[in-house]
């Protein structure tokens, strides 16, 4: 298997990051690595290529995206961990289904290393404590490979899930990891999420960069 190369990229614009995915995913070819980017988005909603605007409330002066993952409304802001799994999907032989069922496991059994019991929702993709969301997914499928990707909660401020439906359910509440238990440090649970991610993804070799394509 070609091996993987992760970017860790620290704070980025959301468009930036999401037009280099998309061009990175127009560009790549059959003997294209795999990549993982992991980043941070400074405040911003995002609506999924089926989202419908009655979904969004007062947000405010925070921007609003339409953008072609699936999904409904979300969130990104400092202290979530972003995670884009730029995956080909027919090198694999993987449907899209399957990769999701394997990122949500991911992030369940990294949340249970840390003595926080997890669970996915059948119709609803991403994973929950007690009914409150703490993980959304979000992908898009072109030429057989996928981008976009999930977000982790881990110590931001929740208040503007309160300004939209949270993946299109009306009184979603959402949670993070330090609310839960002392893991408060974004760097540390991204880590820890990879090593869980790039496990069940079967990647043996990672070449590790801190820049865009």
């Amino acid at each position: 298997m070609a091996p993987l190369k992760l970017r860790l990229l620290g704070h980025q614009a959301y468009e930036t990051t999401w037009h280099a995915m998309q061009a990175f995913t127009e560009g790549r070819d059959e003997a294209t690595p795999d990549e993982i980017w992991c980043v941070e988005h400074p405040p911003i909603f995002t609506l999924g290529r089926a989202g419908r605007r009655e979904h969004i409330h007062n947000v405010g002066d925070t921007p609003v995206i339409h953008v072609d993952r699936g999904g409904q409304i979300t969130y990104h802001g400092p202290g979530q961990v972003v995670i884009y799994l730029l995956i080909d999907l027919r090198r694999r032989s993987w449907g899209i289904r399957h990769l999701v069922s394997l990122i949500e496991t991911a992030i369940i059994d990294m949340l249970a290393s840390y003595h926080i019991e997890a669970t996915t929702k059948a119709g609803a993709p991403g994973v929950y404590v007690d009914g409150d969301k703490i993980a959304a997914l979000g992908m898009r499928v072109r030429k057989g490979c996928t981008f976009h990707g999930l977000s982790l909660n881990v110590a931001m401020d929740l208040a503007p899930f309160a300004r939209i439906d949270p993946c299109g359910y009306p009184g979603l509440n959402v949670t993070q990891t330090s609310a839960l238990s002392h893991l408060n440090d974004p760097i540390q649970v991204e880590r820890d999420l990879l090593a869980h991610l790039t496990h069940l993804l079967e990647y043996d070799t990672i070449e590790t960069f801190q820049t865009l394509p």
